[in-house]
């Protein structure tokens, strides 16, 4: 099976059947070992009754002992090694399988950490969580088709040829009769494609609306909202799940057909024999192996339909996985150097203009507005911002991810060490989100007469009022933290994502909302670290509380996405209604939490 270093190779992303057909293609020693040991081993399955055919008729009825001794002992080593080729080619498959799930997994993961911060712009979480959930082991499980389906190809011409010898009507009724259940079980498999594709969607946006609820459960507990969102997840599950009805009523149908019909089949073809044993035209052992030649089809029968059912399933699948690796990274087109020195950040399209080395904050009544201003500082968006005179977008992406970083504070946090979690940002990671992925985050920003990345980590930890969280854990700095810091709370978790990212000490840093979920008493001493430890470095911050711009050098007052006014905070209050007003909430809900 695929190495997990290995590189997966370069997937097929035409379309889903040229997906599945780059899997096989991918290990085609494993795959045609599968379907010559699935072959012999059901060509040795339509052997039994010929074995047993001529026990009976050279043995049993001339009664020569000698004779049926030894087609039964050839019946006994043939099932021996049958059951032999049995274990080998479910060994053989089940890696098959393996290797195309770990491949998908590989190829999937790889193209999500290329996409880096255009991850969740272009998909949902929703979607990436149902591709690895499910869509990847479906995908594995349609190869099927390239052991017991090819084996059953085989087998069928096999026992054709064997009925041939014993009676050419019995072989033309079954020659036509099995292809004529396969076309029967055809319809079904095509809307089987369509009632899937549906249901994948659905379950796609309901996963994603798992995540949120679990992600803000918090919030709308406080908000008094649990019961509406709750309403509406039961809503779209009751949905989804007579989506599934849809789809398990296909499926039984196809597995019910695909086991009746060959069984069915059968009978009528025992039938026919036994009339013809009864005239002579064929004699007992001819009759029984007859019997057991249709017997020994309905497991080939059956492996098509499966086979089948396996093979639409795993298109639509893979039809979403290529869907996904056809999505693009943010374009990088840039060949331009960035400003030798810090330089003037200016985004015409708010009016923002942030001034090198100093803190700026951007207030607004909307956080998305604020936010998307951020976007485009950062360079997660297209736009026309200028760094130094020269727009952004020109610029060698490269250069902008090495000197400006962007927190978010709902960045994905992973599992590790508190110390990894935080050094992380030393080493080029930083959480999803609008922060950069590891492939497209700066590597470390410092110059060399700055002091050494562990004198970063303990001043972060001061700046973001942390220390406390390093005291309380078990083994401090060693500490085991979950995915997504889950085992701290809200609180902690916003004030480890903003030392991650003081840790990595950049040129230009711009934090969203960073102290949102603080207490006022902790908000007040990040606020007035923050200036020290950001001393001649450029800073911007999205907020609304007056704990924290009342230390911002530069306020810029946003509506509708709009600069209204720029000055400090105290300016600001006694100049602009509608800053006071919105400055007022904040207090408001302040005092309320002291």
């Amino acid at each position: 099976m695929i190495d997990a270093y290995e590189d997966p190779g370069t997937p097929d992303r035409r379309g889903g059947w040229r997906y599945l057909w780059w899997l096989v293609r991918c290990q085609p020693g494993r795959c045609a070992a599968g379907a010559v040991l699935a072959s012999v081993w059901m060509v040795l399955l339509a052997a039994t009754p010929y074995l047993m055919a001529k026990a009976i008729d050279e043995g049993l009825e001339p009664g020569d002992f000698a004779a049926l001794t030894g087609w039964s002992v050839a019946l006994f080593v043939v099932g021996s090694f049958n059951a032999w080729l049995s274990i080998m080619r479910h060994r053989t498959m089940t890696r098959v399988r393996m290797d195309a799930n770990f491949r998908t997994v590989k190829v999937v993961v790889g193209h999500a950490v290329r996409l880096g911060a255009a991850l969740p712009r272009r998909a949902g979480a929703g979607e990436v969580v149902t591709i690895g959930v499910g869509d990847v082991q479906t995908i594995s499980q349609s190869l099927t088709v390239v052991g017991p389906g090819v084996g059953a190809v085989v087998a069928y011409l096999a026992v054709a040829v064997l009925l041939i010898s014993v009676s050419p009507l019995i072989a033309a009724v079954v020659l036509l009769g099995m292809p004529t259940i396969v076309v029967l079980v055809g319809p079904l498999l095509t809307r089987l494609q369509g009632t899937e594709t549906e249901y994948r969607e659905r379950q796609g946006v309901l996963t994603a609306r798992i995540a949120d609820l679990a992600g803000g459960l918090r919030v709308l507990n406080g908000l008094g909202g649990k019961g509406l969102f709750a309403d509406a997840f039961h809503q779209d599950s009751q949905r989804l799940r007579r989506q599934g009805y849809r789809v398990g009523a296909v499926t039984s149908w196809v597995q019910a057909l695909g086991v009746g019909l060959p069984t069915l089949f059968l009978a009528v073809v025992t039938w026919l024999a036994a009339r013809l044993a009864a005239q002579g035209d064929i004699t007992v052992g001819e009759l029984v192996s007859v019997y057991g030649y249709v017997a020994v089809l309905v497991g080939p029968v059956a492996f098509w339909v499966e086979c089948g059912y396996q093979l639409s399933r795993g298109v639509v699948a893979a039809r979403r996985v290529v869907r996904f690796l056809r999505l693009e990274p943010l374009e990088d087109t840039g060949t331009r150097d960035a400003p030798a020195e810090p330089s003037v950040l200016h985004d015409p399209e708010s009016g923002v203009r942030v001034l090198p080395g100093r803190l700026t904050a951007l207030a607004a009544a909307r956080p998305a507005d604020t936010a998307l201003v951020i976007d485009r500082l950062g360079r997660y968006t297209p736009s026309t911002v200028t760094w130094g005179g020269v727009p952004l977008d020109e610029m060698a992406l490269a250069q902008v991810r090495e000197r400006i970083l962007v927190a978010d504070h709902e960045a994905d946090l992973f599992a590790g060490t508190l110390s990894d979690v935080i050094g992380g940002a030393e080493k080029g990671f930083r959480g999803a989100g609008n922060c950069a992925t590891s492939h497209d985050a700066p590597a470390h920003a410092k110059r060399p007469s700055e002091a050494p990345p562990e004198a970063h980590m303990t001043q972060a930890l001061h700046t973001a009022a942390a220390d406390d969280i390093v005291q309380a854990l078990p083994d401090g700095l060693a500490s085991e933290i979950d995915a997504q810091a889950r085992n701290l709370s809200g609180g902690q978790r916003q004030r480890i994502r903003l030392v991650r990212a003081l840790t990595a000490n950049p040129e230009v840093l711009l934090a969203i909302e960073p102290t949102s979920a603080l207490d006022a008493h902790t908000e007040a001493r990040v606020a007035s670290r923050l200036r020290a430890a950001r001393d001649g470095r450029t800073t911007v911050v999205t907020t609304t509380s007056p704990l924290v711009l009342d230390h911002m050098d530069t306020v810029h007052y946003l509506v509708d996405g709009k600069v209204a006014a720029t000055g400090t905070h105290r300016d600001l209050l006694d100049s602009e209604p509608g800053y006071r007003a919105l400055v007022a909430r904040d207090t408001d809900a302040e005092e309320a939490v002291r």
